[in-house]
């Protein structure tokens, strides 16, 4: 009973940014961690950033300075704001989610992906 959708991904020019969104829905009790990945074709899949319930942030390298993580609780929303686009950027962007449901007064944890929202750099 829970579902991940992305959204926010499109077309931009090198230099250019984007803001992704992966919302989650359903019955559970909190998110546990977001996480960004992207795969583009011939590559493998990378994790571009995750972010926790207490708020521990990391990036990968690659993005580290150009993309900024954050959640609004109240949404159970995850952002990635992507700036100074390149080529190299262009990929399928997933969520992923650890949500917490509680069960007799206990926490269960369940990992969760969402279908992927494209994102294309290009002139």
């Amino acid at each position: 009973q829970v579902q991940l959708v992305e959204s926010g991904g499109g077309s931009v020019q090198p230099g250019g940014s984007l803001r992704l969104s992966c919302v989650a829905s359903g019955s559970f009790f909190s998110i546990a961690a977001m996480r960004w990945y992207r795969q583009a074709p011939g590559k493998q899949r990378e994790l571009v950033a995750s972010i926790t319930n207490s708020n521990e942030i990391a990036y990968a390298d690659s993005v580290k300075g150009r993309f900024t993580i954050s959640r609004d609780n109240a949404k159970n929303t995850v952002s990635p704001q992507m700036n100074s686009l390149t080529r190299e950027d262009t990929a399928v962007y997933l969520c992923n989610a650890e949500v917490a449901l509680s069960l007799h007064s206990r926490f269960k944890y369940y990992s969760y992906w969402g279908q992927g929202t494209q994102v294309t750099v290009s002139s």
